[in-house]
């Protein structure tokens, strides 16, 4: 691999600017906390596991500017950093998950100067960017025997090393597959607004060698009933208990589309997706996103002038549509509420 989305250089946070792809390979620099939430926000960097390892890296930088022998105020500019690290998007829960992990490990009563809290933030935040990739690849592993030796497989939005700190999750089993030898072949999904599909998926797929051709977020049914479909495989941004779970707007719609022709329906992500502390998908918060993503193509705008604009980020998909939920501790199948509560417990 020639690119890798989150990397921290010296005294800085370094991230690979997804607006740009496929046309330009562009990287830019972070300094700041407020700097990183604005590239969550603004989706430079996107993908629930990649927007939590940034919001940890995004804490080490709250430290940087802070004098020496000020503790007090040290933590002071992490709590800020914190609440608006985690109001950059709110559906997808790893990055809470990541900075009240950071948080605890910088309340340890242990660290009694500024000096002790850097080392101790940088440190968690690399820990955190390295589990993820040995996370994503065990996700791998796992699903490995769901993917027949040739297979048709599904994907929708952009779950590989773009929205991980490397490798990928639904993506990750695609590539993974392909890897061992598998005859792999990838419809993806444009997935409009942002069309992460057709600009980021299909880039990775082409640096991976994997075949693929993109569809439109539409056209899932018309290939399941004409040319066969052998799975669905997508990420996650929040997996409740019982669950249901929220991804990139369309997945719905997908889940309903495998449902009715009988394919295979798996969500793919890390235990750190999972939010044991809501019941149903109708307590996850749905992030609703500027009109001109929908109305305009770049700077061209495609509806009349005033045209009202709905455009949520996600959609949640209810359990009973999904066949088995993939993670780094093993796969989850309904009933969803007895399974996940046993792998969150076994992690």
């Amino acid at each position: 691999m020639t690119f890798r989305s989150i990397e921290w250089v010296e005294d800085h946070l370094r991230l690979l600017d997804q607006r740009h792809l496929p046309h330009r390979l562009t990287y830019s620099d972070y300094y700041s906390p407020h700097e990183v939430a604005e590239a969550i926000h603004n989706m430079v960097v996107r993908g629930a596991p990649a927007i939590g390892a940034a919001a940890a890296f995004g804490l080490v930088l709250a430290l940087q500017s802070v004098d020496d022998d000020d503790v007090i105020e040290a933590m002071t500019q992490v709590q800020d950093a914190a609440d608006l690290l985690k109001a950059a998007r709110p559906t997808a829960v790893n990055l809470a998950w990541a900075v009240d992990r950071m948080l605890r490990r910088l309340h340890d009563p242990e660290l009694r100067d500024v000096k002790a809290l850097r080392e101790a933030a940088l440190s968690e935040a690399q820990a955190i960017a390295e589990e993820d990739v040995r996370i994503n690849r065990q996700i791998a592993e796992n699903a490995l025997p769901l993917i027949p030796d040739k297979a048709v497989i599904v994907h929708h939005c952009n779950t590989g090393s773009l929205a991980t700190v490397d490798y990928g999750t639904a993506l990750g089993i695609i590539r993974t597959a392909h890897e061992r030898g598998k005859k792999v072949f990838a419809l993806v999904d444009e997935t409009r607004p942002r069309l992460q599909g057709a600009r980021l998926t299909a880039w990775e797929l082409q640096q991976y060698g994997v075949p693929f051709k993109v569809i439109v977020d539409s056209a899932s049914g018309h290939f399941m009933r004409t040319m066969g479909v052998d799975l669905c495989v997508v990420g996650a941004d929040r997996i409740a208990a019982n669950g249901d779970t929220a991804n990139k707007i369309g997945t719905y719609n997908l889940a309903l589309v495998a449902w009715a022709h009988g394919v295979p329906f798996y969500v793919a992500a890390p235990l750190s997706t999972l939010d044991l502390s809501i019941p149903d998908g109708s307590h996850i918060q749905i992030e609703e996103r500027p009109p001109h993503e929908v109305s305009h193509v770049g700077d061209f705008q495609i509806t009349p002038a005033g045209a009202a604009v709905a455009n949520p980020a996600f959609d949640v998909t209810p359990a009973q549509y999904i066949t088995g939920i993939i993670t780094e501790a093993g796969i989850a199948y309904p009933p969803f509420r007895l399974s996940l509560q046993r792998l969150a417990d076994s992690a």
